[in-house]
Order: C-alpha cells, then structure tokens, then sequence
C-alpha cells in the first residue's frame, strides 16, 4: 500500500486567508458584521444576482428560500433523488414533502420531463441541484415552472463558477442556496450563501437567519442612539461570522484560477481515461460548463469489477475515491417514504465514483489515479 495517500479534494487555502481570519479577530468584530456584508456584495455579483445573504450553511439556505416561498404543510416539493440528503430534507423542515424525481444520464440533472413525470396539484416548487457543479439546463426549468406556476430553487451548493449559456450559475435565478464547505471549490469552513432579485425576499431572509429581529445586532452597533429591536416573526440563527466572511472573500479572488486548473485537470483525465473500457466520465452539457467541483465517472455494467471493490483497490493504491452522489430514497431516513421508479438515479448511484480532483494536483499524482484504474480495468 502506498503512503502517499492522493486524497480526493483539498482546499486552497494559504496565508492570505489566514491573515484575513487573524484580520477580522484582531479587529474586535468577529460575529455577523462588515465583512460578512462585503462577501454578500461580492459573491452576488459573481454570481449576476442583485442581492447575496450570507447564512450558516447551504442547507439552513435551502430551509430559509423555501421558508420564503411559502412551502409549508399539505405541499409537495419536486427534488432529485440524486443529491445529498439535504435537499431533500430542507423541505421535510419546513413540514412538505420532497417528491423524488428521476434525472438526466450525462448530467445527473433533473429535466422538464422527469418533473413533469411527478408532479401534482399539490406540488408547489420545483428544487434543482446542479449536481457536482454541472449545470441544469434552467432555462428550460424556468420555463416549464413559470407555465406550470411553479417556483423554481436552484440547490448550487457546488455550482460557484459554473455557467449556463455563458451566463454564471444564479444569473437570473428566482432563489438560489450555495455551500462553502471544504469540499466545495470557495470554502469558508462551514457556510453558505442565498441569493435572489428580489429585495423584499432578500430583507426578510436577512431578518429570518437572525431571529426574525427588524434591526441587525452590526445595525444596532453603528447607531449612536439605543436602538430597540423587535421580533417581526419566528426566525433562526444561521448566521455567518466576519471571521468566514474574510476567508470567504480571499476565496472569491481565485475562483478563475481555480475553475482554469480544474477544467484542465478534468480535461486531462478525458484524454487518459479515452482507452479504458467501461468508463464514463462526466462532460460539459451542451447548455453550458462545468467548474468540475466533482469529476465522476459511471462504469459499465459489465466492468469487471463493482463500484465498492473498485474504492477498496483504489483505497489499496493510496487513492481516495468516493461513491458517487447518493441516492436519497435508498437511505433509512427515507424508507417508508413513497417514491416513482428512479432507473437512472440508482444507476448512476451504484455505478459511478468520483476521482480525485484538486487545484494543487500534480500530473504524477493523476497519472497515478488512471494506473490504478487501468489496472482494475485490465485485470
């Protein structure tokens, strides 16, 4: 066994985030404050939305768009089966119900057709990943949802730097939640992000991820006269620190470096795993790109040996792999949950991984990744 393990995905992270963090603990203000606001400024307009709201996590962010939305209790929510577990959750938090939808096979997107195949009278929103930063195809969501009368929440939890038609992932999206864990390409940690237009929704999420209070503990701070808070409704603490916020923001700087290297490391895997039979990678769809946050691969049923057995001989050659994205209706927690037949979501669940992919990735570090490959491939 090797001990130079190739791990499947580390944070770039360096001395500029660290003296950004070290920055925002010297300064005495380290809890929800100026620099959690320059990071909402400056992610939405990466992102080409007007308003950024930085909260705890890409999950409290899914719980508070649906919040907003209105989704409650007696409704129904279309989400891929095919995500992590959290999207699905995020609508049993507000009391609906996910209905699990089938997806695309290139992508591992939900489309127009696999949620018009389960959608009701009672389905209210539409909630779609762009799975492993590959784009959905929203143009045609947002028109099929506004001709169904159906919002449409964009999960992009892995989508920073992703585009479709030339355009970022959140451009002109009605709602969309973001992650910055570290196994996403801008991390702070833990966090996340929601962006919306709507600057009625975006004020209400801001006084929701803080208790429901009309006047924000930094507001109050910079007054110069008591300032009396009240609570307008029942709201949550899922806030982000300044202290993330500042890591955040050094994050965002090299999020074009970051998405180059990874394409051309994704790129480069294409051209080396060209000759190995019975694997499929994930591509670019033609509606856009990919920042390659995961670069996965679906085996052949005939491969000569499974999924599991594959990880542990890539474990055994010093490679960490992963199963690939998770099929949340097979999980306990979703046993007695009812669900349509998913063909491809369990496909794609049971037969792909996901490769080691990283910006400080060697050549010599993925030429070792496709031998050990090649040699499970071969035999």
């Amino acid at each position: 066994m090797s001990t130079d393990r190739i791990p499947v995905m580390i944070p770039w992270l360096g001395e500029e985030e660290a003296k950004a963090a070290s920055d925002a603990v010297l300064s005495g203000w380290v809890a929800q404050g100026p620099r959690v606001a320059a990071f909402e400024r400056a992610f939405a307009e990466r992102v080409g939305a007007e308003h950024g709201i930085a909260v705890s996590s890409c999950t409290t962010g899914l719980h508070l768009s649906l919040v907003a939305l209105g989704i409650g209790p007696g409704d129904e929510v279309v989400v891929p089966s095919l995500s992590f577990i959290a999207t699905a959750n995020a609508v049993r938090y507000v009391g609906a119900e996910p209905v699990f939808a089938d997806v695309d096979p290139a992508t591992g997107n939900l489309t127009t057709a696999t949620v018009d195949a389960v959608r009701t009278p009672r389905t209210k929103a539409v909630l779609a990943v762009h799975q492993g930063g590959v784009p959905a195809d929203v143009h045609a969501l947002r028109a099929a949802c506004a001709e169904w009368d159906l919002a449409l929440v964009e999960d992009a939890a892995c989508a920073i730097g992703s585009t479709v038609g030339g355009k970022p992932v959140g451009h002109g999206a009605l709602i969309a939640a973001w992650s910055f864990h570290p196994r996403k390409v801008v991390t702070t940690g833990e966090g996340g992000m929601i962006t919306t237009d709507d600057a009625e929704w975006a004020a209400r999420l801001r006084r929701l991820r803080e208790h429901g209070m009309n006047a924000s503990a930094a507001e109050r701070h910079a007054s110069n006269k008591p300032v009396l808070e009240s609570y307008l409704e029942v709201g949550f603490n899922y806030r982000m620190t300044d202290v993330q916020a500042a890591i955040g923001l050094v994050q965002l700087g090299k999020l074009d470096t970051m998405i180059a290297r990874r394409r051309e490391l994704a790129a480069r895997y294409d051209e080396l795993l060209a000759d190995i039979p019975g694997l499929t990678p994930v591509t670019d769809p033609a509606h856009g790109q990919s920042n390659f946050q995961s670069y996965w691969v679906l085996l052949a049923e005939d491969f000569p040996v499974g999924r599991d057995d594959l990880l542990a001989a890539l474990a055994d050659a010093g490679v960490s792999a992963r199963r690939g994205i998770m099929a949340s209706h097979l999980e306990p927690a979703y046993a007695d949950h009812p669900s349509a037949p998913l063909p491809v979501t369990e496909r794609i669940s049971r037969d792909s991984l996901i490769l080691p992919l990283f910006h400080t990735m060697t050549e010599a570090q993925q030429d070792r990744v496709v031998a050990a490959l090649r040699e499970q491939a071969h035999g």
